[in-house]
């Protein structure tokens, strides 16, 4: 079992495992309290050597070189983008290979504590309850636990009705910390009952072998912490958006993670179909309330504990974002997120390198950090590309310095429309020649979110813009059925913003006696 490789990331909530009162505060501020440096919500910055370091870099280029500076820059980059393009074909080229796992009869199997944070979702919440009812995994071993808002009315009403009929728990959250995902999964955490902790969202729709094989991948492997199931949409074929983001995540989960689990480095998690062992969760002080991709900060905050991430094959399908409007708000959440991740985790860089070595500091830029700044360049090198082009002839040497460019923008192209058709070939799709040859008018939407997400970094980086599940006209699907998606009627509303949460603090005291954990629905 691994101990503690460093104080600073050794906190740990006080569990109330016999669904005894919550210890709000811990699951509010634990982490931020006990281990500063590992939470977001302490003051952020970048260190100082990484902010002067390029930036001197970049002054002796210009005194040494002075007028071949602007190229000497465009070939550390193209250095850069060989190096992306390289890992990229790497994934398109090297097989998944999955957890080992240990075959194991029903009544030794563990019990695992599945855990749904809620917000607005009363319309998805019975088809949820509905697919989690599917799983081949024993019931009187599933411990399905609701984390509803206070002032939730709607689907706390429906989780209600859903508990008296299902053998689920609601617990109910009190407005105090951040309004986030983690704030709540920490609290049900304390709740959870499960040697084994599985995390889904409302819109989820996951195979039925999933949490058998997340079982016996973790018992079969004592230094595994976390397992990963891949990740798709259910409504791909509805629009060139779903179209783009269902290529996204063929290309995040059948590729570019399996490559980082080969190479043992700590993967970025996604925020749902992650299931954990609790002790490894807890050793590693959960979630960070104050982070709003919680998930891949989790995933390198394991990774520092010397726990390892392993991937299973029964995967989920979830409801992507229809709109433009939608699709930005989710997105900037995360740029802003991984943003947030990297600079938490930047904060000492030798404690980085000596807990995850090398290859996970690489992890962590080629992840999270390549995210934020792929979004913020690519809008303006096409600009570029575009305005360059208007000089060929003009200026002399101006050709040469354009078609490395252009050389540039091809391999990078190239290498993620290759690895993408992988990774979709892997999912079980076989995209448009036309959605693929379009990836790069989807990369161009990035860039309006990854400026809303620099926009809220200095003053909201916890906002969250949640997104609006239950719109699409696809029905959710498990990822085995092999159906083609089939239009049902949906009422389409409009996004709820989670600013509307910090404007209802009227409630807090009102509220104050309602937050507790219904024990009538215990089994």
């Amino acid at each position: 079992m691994p101990s503690v490789t460093r104080p600073a990331f050794s906190g740990r909530a006080r569990s109330a495992r016999s669904g005894g009162s919550l210890d709000l505060h811990a699951a509010a501020y634990g982490l931020r309290d006990l281990s500063p440096l590992a939470s977001a919500g302490r003051a952020l910055s970048p260190p100082p050597a990484l902010v002067i370091g390029p930036l001197c870099f970049v002054l002796v280029l210009a005194v040494l070189f002075k007028g071949l500076a602007l190229i000497a820059l465009l070939w550390t980059a193209a250095c850069g983008v060989i190096v992306m393009s390289a890992l990229r074909i790497a994934a398109a080229l090297t097989p998944v290979r999955y957890a080992p796992r240990a075959r194991l009869a029903n009544q030794a199997l563990p019990v695992i504590s599945v855990i749904i944070a809620l917000y607005d979702e009363a319309e998805v919440l019975p088809g949820l309850i509905a697919a989690l009812s599917r799983l081949d995994y024993p019931r009187r071993k599933l411990d399905i636990i609701l984390a509803l808002e206070a002032h939730d009315t709607a689907t706390r009403a429906t989780a209600r009705a859903l508990a008296a009929r299902q053998a689920l728990r609601v617990v109910v959250l009190p407005p105090l910390g951040p309004m986030t995902k983690p704030r709540a999964l920490n609290m049900a955490l304390q709740a959870a009952r499960g040697e084994l902790i599985a995390v889904y969202d409302a819109e989820d729709s996951p195979l039925r072998q999933q949490l058998r094989h997340a079982a016996e991948a973790l018992a079969a492997d004592p230094g595994l912490g976390v397992v990963q199931a891949p990740l798709g949409w259910y409504n791909r074929a509805e629009n060139w958006l779903t179209g783009q983001f269902a290529l996204e995540y063929a290309t995040q989960f059948h590729a570019l993670l399996p490559l980082l689990s080969r190479l043992n480095w700590p993967l970025p998690l996604g925020g749902t179909s992650n299931v954990f062992r609790r002790s490894a969760l807890e050793h590693s002080g959960a979630w960070d309330p104050f982070n709003v991709t919680e998930d891949a900060d989790l995933g390198f905050r394991l990774g520092r504990q010397g726990w390892r991430a392993g991937l299973i094959a029964p995967g989920t399908l979830e409801e992507a974002p229809l709109t433009s409007r939608a699709w930005i708000n989710q997105r900037s959440r995360w740029l802003k997120g991984h943003f947030v991740t990297w600079l938490v985790h930047m904060r000492e860089p030798r404690d980085l390198i000596e807990t995850l070595g090398w290859g996970g500091v690489f992890s962590l830029s080629f992840t999270v950090l390549a995210n934020m700044l792929s979004a913020l360049i690519h809008a303006p090198t096409v600009i570029a590309m575009a305005l360059g082009a208007t000089l060929l002839g003009l200026v002399p040497g101006w050709g040469a310095l354009w078609t490395l460019g252009a050389l540039m923008m091809g391999v990078a192209y190239g290498s993620a429309m290759a690895c993408a058709l992988t990774g979709a070939r892997r999912a079980g799709f076989r995209p448009a020649l036309s959605s693929v040859l379009s990836m790069p008018a989807y990369w161009l939407m990035q860039a309006p979110a990854a400026l809303k997400a620099l926009r809220e970094l200095p003053r909201q980086p916890y906002l969250w813009d949640k997104t609006q599940h239950g719109v699409s006209r696809a029905r959710r699907e498990t990822p085995d059925d092999a159906a083609d998606h089939t239009l049902a009627h949906a009422r389409h509303r409009r996004p709820v913003r989670a600013r509307r949460l910090a404007q209802r603090q009227a409630l807090k005291s009102a509220q104050a006696a309602s937050y507790s954990l219904d024990a009538s629905q215990h089994r």
